[in-house]
């Protein structure tokens, strides 16, 4: 298949959760270099920013920074979800915290395991009452595409909104995407293609040597990379709203 040729199911309208339950937010992209630690750190930021509470699940095991810069600030967990048992544990794992939105940081690698075992998440959302919510990170290369597509195949039941890196450039330099027809699959859904927002190399380099949360990062700074972090904060909160995020 190519980025061209039909998704099999991704013109299908995901199934909304029985209760209102926090959703379920899966920050993917199964390949390394698309930006994903920093996404989900500002969404773990924007959830408690909305008064929400929030249990961070880490399956990057090999370079859990997430789960290294909120473990003393917020109930935390590394998962492997490259075997069964992982899945197993992350369903039990939303059934045990029912009251606080689930934030899954997923592994450069997990298209494969998404595929042999992700049915386990998507066939208990309905039981779990929860919204599944994926944020796909894309770089401005073909085979961030090519992974989307094994993906919505994978788990017909999420939500899902693309997230276009602005690390990477402007929204006009992503013309692979914008003009794909899993661009069209995925907001015949009623997904989002959204363009996150760049900050200064500085600050970014701050944050992941230090392996600091965005909540530290705004006490710890220099008076002139708070700033920075002051304006990027805004830019994401027009970008990652409560509409996104659930």
């Amino acid at each position: 298949m190519t980025a061209e040729s039909p998704v099999p199911g991704a013109s299908r309208t995901p199934s909304p959760a029985a209760s209102g339950a926090p959703p379920i937010l899966w920050v993917g992209g199964s390949k390394g270099g698309v930006g994903k630690t920093m996404v989900t750190l500002a969404v773990i930021h924007r959830v408690v920013e909305d008064g929400r509470k929030v249990v961070v699940v880490e399956c990057d095991t090999s370079n859990p920074d997430v789960f290294k810069a909120h473990n003393e600030l917020v109930p935390c967990e590394t998962l492997n979800l490259d075997e069964a048992d992982g899945w197993i544990r992350l369903v039990n794992l939303c059934s045990e915290h029912g009251d606080a939105v689930v934030v899954v940081n997923t592994a450069a690698r997990n298209n494969d395991a998404v595929t042999a075992y992700g049915r386990t998440l998507n066939d208990t959302l309905s039981e779990l009452g929860r919204r599944l919510i994926t944020l796909w990170v894309i770089n401005r290369q073909r085979d961030s595409l090519e992974l989307l597509r094994q993906y919505l195949e994978a788990i017909p039941e999420s939500e899902l909104h693309v997230i276009r890196n602005g690390h990477f450039g402007p929204e006009a330099k992503f013309e692979l995407y914008n003009g794909s027809k899993i661009r069209q699959a995925v907001e015949s859904r009623g997904g989002r293609s959204l363009t996150f927002p760049d900050v200064a190399d500085r600050v970014a380099d701050a944050i992941f040597s230090r392996r600091m949360a965005l909540s530290a990062a705004a006490k710890e700074l220099d008076l002139g990379s708070r700033a920075e972090l002051r304006r990027w904060q805004a830019e994401i909160a027009g970008v990652l709203t409560k509409e996104v995020l659930g």
